[in-house]
């Protein structure tokens, strides 16, 4: 049976510690699926459409990495998709009081196992929520963002 994550998150935008966990997850799993979440209710830098533009065309050569959309509880869409486990990065102590909550309660709603992925030490500080606070004042970003990766608004 093949193993299969979701990669869920917002991605607005897709930053280059989000790619790190991408390609560390393919050791892991035999299908990765980044899959954005849909907030109606958030306001985006990038439309739903430019960022599974831009992340389907950064990966369009991968054939074990997809880029879907959903908007339903992660583990929903999990089970939606034949997923046995979801991924998720943690940057600091912050983080994984978050992540563990959600991992035991999405783990007793639906049996779906969350892999938590240590962030690279040299990614740590890159956060889509600073990047975007970057590009709204007109900085450069490109150190922040995978090789090959073209922003699309």
């Amino acid at each position: 049976m093949k193993k299969k994550g979701v990669f869920p998150g917002t991605f607005d935008p897709f930053t280059i510690g989000h790619h790190s966990m991408v390609k560390r997850s393919l050791d892991l799993f035999d299908e990765i699926v980044i899959a954005i979440g849909k907030n109606d209710s958030k306001s985006h830098f990038f439309s739903l459409e430019s960022r599974l533009d831009m992340i389907r065309s950064l990966y369009r050569e991968e054939l074990r990495i997809s880029v879907e959309a959903y908007d339903t509880l992660t583990v929903d869409y999990a089970k939606t998709i034949d997923a046995g486990f979801i991924v998720r990065g943690i940057r600091s102590v912050n983080d994984f009081e978050y992540e563990k909550t959600i991992a035991d309660m999405n783990r007793k709603i639906s049996g779906i196992e969350t892999v938590i992925m240590f962030t690279e030490p040299e990614y740590t500080h890159i956060s889509s929520t600073i990047v975007r606070e970057l590009l709204r004042y007109g900085h450069d970003v490109t150190q922040f963002l995978p090789e090959g990766l073209i922003l699309k608004h």
